[in-house]
């Protein structure tokens, strides 16, 4: 039964995310920023749900459960690399909706294509410095590498194993992901209350157009977001119980299943959504061209 429900929701994140990032390839309509890291988004969830499912799929039907150090340790820091890739590109997502609503004149000149694909670059080098290379600068010993409380090789099932004092090592990991969540998190929240505050200022209709272009990364940032800080800044207790798995399995097996869902469902209509910033300046500034 485990086996056909991860399948089944694997097989929706795979069906899902491919076909946005097809539709987004193939339709020039949809080549704007917006959807340019849409698409980025929808190739890290496809990347993050093949890293782990495939494997937990394999498991639930082998008798002997068993990953060999090497591949544990490449699963271990893919799904770090991705989860941290995706948290800066949800506040660089966010970002851009600030720039589309709050200064749509100047938006073609900030987010135009080279900064696009700068920006891109660099939450790609970011992402590898503090979660690759940081964490190879404090390897772990540990005791008990063939057992892993856990489905996949995940950071805080693999440093309860460790057999030396691991205070330096969680003052790395905290600072991680003070770094990885809370900041990203934080520049999401400033830019929301900036998009909300200039649009409680134009009349109704403007004012929903801008909202719909919004509400779907919303969501998705509440899910992401949520799950990832009650994993990393939650009680430390939650990981000698199954509540870090149900979280994890959360944030890397559902949240990837959900995305494309929830974008669908908020965009119907993809090639009148990607004009929605220009009929919101219409709206504040009608005699403007």
């Amino acid at each position: 039964m485990l086996f056909a429900l991860f399948l089944a929701i694997y097989l929706v994140a795979l069906l899902g995310n491919s076909l946005i990032f097809s539709v987004i390839l193939i339709n020039p309509k949809l080549h704007t920023p917006m959807y340019f890291f849409l698409c980025f988004l929808s190739f890290l969830d496809l990347c993050i749900s093949t890293s782990i499912v495939p494997r937990l799929l394999y498991d639930l039907l082998s008798a002997h459960k068993i990953i060999s150090i090497m591949a544990c340790t490449v699963q271990f820091y893919v799904v770090i690399l991705l989860g941290g890739t995706e948290s800066l590109l949800l506040a660089l997502m966010a970002y851009d909706r600030y720039l589309a609503i709050c200064h749509p004149l100047h938006y073609p000149i900030r987010m135009r294509w080279s900064m696009c694909y700068e920006l891109t670059a660099f939450v790609w080098m970011k992402s590898f410095f503090f979660y690759v290379i940081l964490p190879l600068s404090a390897p772990l010993a540990l005791c008990n590498p063939n057992q892993i409380n856990h489905f996949i090789c995940e950071l805080l099932a693999i440093i309860q194993l460790a057999c030396d004092s691991i205070y330096l090592s969680k003052i790395l990991m905290t600072i991680t992901c003070f770094i990885a969540f809370f900041l990203p998190f934080m520049l999401v929240i400033v830019s929301y209350i900036c998009i909300i505050s200039s649009v409680l200022k134009i009349h109704s209709t403007g004012r929903s157009k801008a909202f719909s272009t919004c509400t779907s990364h919303l969501m998705v940032v509440v899910l992401f977001y949520g799950t990832s800080m009650l994993m990393y800044f939650g009680p430390s207790t939650q990981y000698a119980t199954n509540q870090g798995k149900y979280l994890s399995m959360f944030s890397y097996i559902i949240c990837p299943a959900l995305n494309p869902i929830i974008y669908s469902l908020n965009n119907k209509e993809p090639h009148v959504l990607s004009k929605l910033t220009l009929q919101w300046s219409d709206s504040i500034l009608p005699d403007s061209t």
